[in-house]
């Protein structure tokens, strides 16, 4: 059976039996609390599995990247044209959740009851985030300095990782090994090779256990939430998810046909192993050694180009989380009666480009830029109590734009450098 419908099957299972004790015993029964208390440790086993692989992974397969690119100027090229897409995709998907979320006006239509329920059940976890937001919200010439680690051991060492940290002291290593020659590089070219191997090994064996994992962790958020809380926001999470698949097929399907010349139903169907790793994990950085061997194997991107703009998007290409703070700040601007500007929104544009360029890839890990955003332009952060019953779920979804979003991006600018994408399926 192929492995993403393994997964697939995992997943089905967990919503279905977790559905099926939320509405037998309630989210908060003793037998709830005794199957959860399994479910969700092994299911976090498996996500720390998966994670515990990143780093090694992420390490070896930027500097191998970057030097197997060769000619710096073509990784000049490169790096040009990632950075050039993130920055118009992710534009691009603000402006389509924005869009969206004037249309739908969500927050007009949540009932006052439910507003006051859902504030009360989650004002201690909202009043925390928002503080560490705060806490965390530095002028912008310290965050400009903080974004190079001055060192390297204490950037991974943190939780979560320092990814960006990370990144560009593998970007210097790959720059600095790309001016050696082939004698002085070529012995810690063949450790970096043989860690990235290694690795990619660890993670083809953690994914034998996703289809338990991913049942798992579907298990323990369905058996506690059931589709009360989703009932209740159903036109907020419709405006998420209409916003998110419109981004999904139509921007990313167009840029696919445009800019590479490829089938998006073609591209869409080799990318779904990882799409449903996506989906189940939460999780860009957990999903990247996944979404690495499906796009050099399945897709046909070369491994420099595929392992460069990967790593580099797992934290910098997050266009689902910017979309997915757009519509949140407008949600809760009209949730508490704020009627926001087209300068105010222009600013929210901003704002979750930035916050969707410098989110770790982990879930969840948007939320706190939202609290800042909501600051920003005068909405009460402790208004993110609302939609943090259902962000777990929507956390899901727009990482499986996050990621697909990635791979797009890797097969257009590999198209771009003449490699042939798409083509026959390399052996696993």
């Amino acid at each position: 059976m192929p492995p993403h419908v393994r997964i697939l099957l995992g997943f089905v299972a967990g919503a279905a039996l977790g559905v099926a004790l939320f509405v037998a015993f309630g989210g908060e029964h003793a037998v709830v609390a005794a199957i959860t208390s399994v479910t969700e440790p092994v299911g976090k086993l498996f996500l720390r599995a998966l994670l515990l692989c990143v780093i090694p992974l992420v390490a070896s397969s930027l500097v191998l990247g970057v030097t197997g690119l060769g000619d710096l100027r073509r990784l000049g090229r490169v790096g040009g044209k990632t950075l050039a897409l993130t920055v118009v995709l992710s534009s691009i998907s603000v402006i389509v959740g924005l869009a969206a979320a004037n249309v739908v006006r969500p927050g007009d239509r949540l009932d006052p009851d439910v507003k006051a329920k859902l504030v009360a059940k989650y004002a201690d976890k909202a009043q925390e985030l928002s503080a560490r937001a705060i806490a965390d919200d530095k002028p912008l010439s310290e965050a400009i300095v903080g974004v190079i680690p001055d060192n390297i051991v204490a950037a991974m060492a943190k939780t979560p990782p320092d990814m960006l940290g990370l990144m560009l002291f593998a970007l210097f290593v790959g720059v600095a090994l790309a001016l050696q020659k082939d004698e002085v590089k070529r012995p810690l070219v063949d450790v970096l090779e043989a860690v990235f191997k290694a690795s990619s090994t660890m993670v083809r064996i953690v994914m034998l256990a996703a289809p338990v994992g991913v049942f798992c962790l579907l298990v323990t958020m369905t058996a506690r939430f059931g589709f009360e809380l989703l009932g209740a926001l159903a036109v907020y999470v419709g405006c998420v998810l209409g916003a998110l698949l419109f981004h999904q097929i139509v921007v990313y399907g167009a840029a696919l046909r445009m800019l590479a010349g490829v089938s998006p139903i073609a591209f869409f169907s080799r990318a779904r192993e990882a799409m449903l790793t996506a989906f189940s994990t939460s999780s860009s950085n957990a999903t990247l050694p996944t979404a690495l061997d499906i796009t050099e194997r399945r897709l046909t991107v070369p491994r420099p180009i595929a392992s460069f703009v990967l790593t580099v998007g797992a934290t910098a290409n997050q266009n689902g989380t910017a979309l997915f703070e757009g519509v949140t700040v407008l949600f809760l601007a009209q949730v508490f009666s704020v009627d926001l500007t087209l300068a105010q929104q222009a600013t929210v544009l901003v704002l979750a480009v930035v916050a969707g360029i410098g989110t770790a890839g982990v879930p969840s890990a948007s939320i706190p830029f939202i609290a800042i955003v909501l600051a920003q332009v005068g909405v009460p952060p402790e208004g993110i109590a609302i939609i943090l019953g259902v962000d777990r779920f929507l956390d899901m979804c727009r990482t499986v734009l996050n990621v697909s979003g990635d791979m797009a991006c890797a097969v257009i600018i590999a198209k771009s450098e003449g490699a042939d994408v798409l083509q026959v399926e390399q052996p696993a």
